[in-house]
């Protein structure tokens, strides 16, 4: 297993190239399903969780191809058994996407319940009463859900919480249902949107996405298309993040601005000078010391759960005292522990971590817990004084694309090595 070496103190400097959204290609990956033809899904990003879908897909007898641009094809005709099993599903709680298109296309499925971050309880339950109330027969033994269904009907659902893979499976059900399905107190993140562009281009009708609103008229069949993922908010964040916490100067390319209002938004409170045009975002921190800031988490719009990660590390080195409340997911302050290994002063009462800025942080062995926690001790490890090694980066590798050499370019003293 490898880990990361970091040598920190280098002011990051420089442009980097944002991949496509993980959360957005597994669910449109997942939707492919649904689809009469073959339909090619491009500007995927090379992670652990897209090799897993697709290796979910291929175990249900889907014939996927890859070709050296990560453009995926999916032609679902070839499928064998709509199951998904406990050994893939453990390692990626996105697979749990598969049950309402295998439910709405084919009339059944079995899927393992899911596995992924330990971050706290992400009950499928939502996904489960929608299913029901839209006529689906499930039963959960041996670890699994098993639903039946001949057709599925439209109805009108009120999310119990708001939950970004409820919607996108129950958006995906609804889509070959019959009758009008309407769900409210829906997720509006911008991958949420992107899977209902998708679908909309199959063929489906759906209005209202990216609201706590949308309207699924079902239709009989969708059809394969092209379609290309939209760019990963989370990732240029976190490239952004790391320009103004070395007191650096950093712009993403291929991004979407709009995405990041409330980031964005917080890196100008913390002292940076952030421009954007229609594709690209900088920050510019050039000289001058973070100041610390106050994040609260909430669905989108609103500041999201995996950016706290990474402005908990800018906070540890910034000027003054800053709170992070996590109000989404109970489990996800683990990070906070291992950058104290680092020299940190974090105070932890309940969904609330106060953290003092230090003017350094020292280098130290740390450990990924998940999948956000190791980019915030990326971050932490480029401003330590010292080499910090990385352990468990395969949470890493689940979500960015080739992160070392892409700070790399930046600037960053960071390499893998075998552990």
């Amino acid at each position: 297993m490898d880990k990361l070496q970091i040598t920190g103190g280098t002011a990051l400097e420089g442009e980097v190239r944002i991949s496509g959204a993980k959360n957005a290609a597994l669910p449109i990956l997942a939707a492919t399903l649904l689809a009469d033809g073959p339909a090619s899904i491009g500007n995927v990003p090379h992670l652990q969780d897209v090799t897993t879908m697709i290796e979910l897909l291929g175990r249900m007898g889907v014939s996927v191809t890859v070709d050296e641009r990560m453009r995926i094809e999916v032609d679902c005709s070839t499928l064998r058994q709509p199951v998904a099993p406990y050994e893939l599903v453990k390692t990626m709680r996105a697979s749990i996407l598969v049950l309402g298109p295998l439910l709405a296309r084919f009339g059944q499925a079995d899927v393992s319940l899911p596995g992924g971050c330990a971050i706290g309880a992400r009950p499928v339950n939502i996904h489960v009463a929608g299913l029901q109330a839209m006529g689906a027969n499930i039963a959960i033994e041996n670890g699994y859900i098993r639903a039946k269904a001949a057709r599925l009907k439209g109805t009108r659902l009120v999310l119990e919480t708001v939950t970004v893979t409820g919607t996108e499976n129950l958006m995906m059900a609804a889509a070959l249902a019959d009758g009008v399905t309407v769900l409210e107190n829906a997720a509006r993140e911008p991958e949420v949107v992107d899977l209902a562009n998708f679908l909309i281009a199959m063929g489906a009708k759906i209005r209202g996405a990216g609201t706590d609103t949308i309207e699924i008229e079902g239709v009989e069949r969708l059809q394969g298309v092209p379609y290309e993922v939209l760019p990963d908010r989370i990732e240029a964040g976190t490239y952004l993040l790391a320009g103004a916490i070395t007191s650096g100067r950093v712009r993403v390319k291929n991004t979407r601005p709009e995405h990041l209002d409330a980031v964005l938004q917080k890196l100008a409170e913390a002292g940076a000078t952030v421009t954007s045009g229609s594709n690209w975002i900088e920050v510019d921190m050039r000289g001058r010391r973070p100041k610390a800031v106050d994040v609260r988490t909430a669905p989108y719009p609103a500041f999201p759960t995996d950016m706290q990660a990474q402005f908990a590390a800018l906070n540890t080195v910034a000027d003054g005292v800053g709170t992070i409340i996590e109000t989404i997911f109970e489990n996800r302050f683990m990070h906070m522990l291992e950058m104290r290994r680092m020299g940190a002063e974090i105070r932890l009462e309940g969904n609330t971590a106060i953290i003092k800025g230090v003017p350094q942080l020292q280098a130290a062995p740390v450990m990924a817990t998940d999948l956000r926690a190791s980019a915030s001790l990326v971050l932490a490890a480029l401003v330590a004084h010292g080499r910090t090694d990385i352990e468990r980066i395969y949470h890493i590798d689940r979500g960015y694309e080739g992160i070392e050499e892409k700070l790399a370019q930046l600037g960053a003293k960071i390499r893998r090595v075998p552990n």
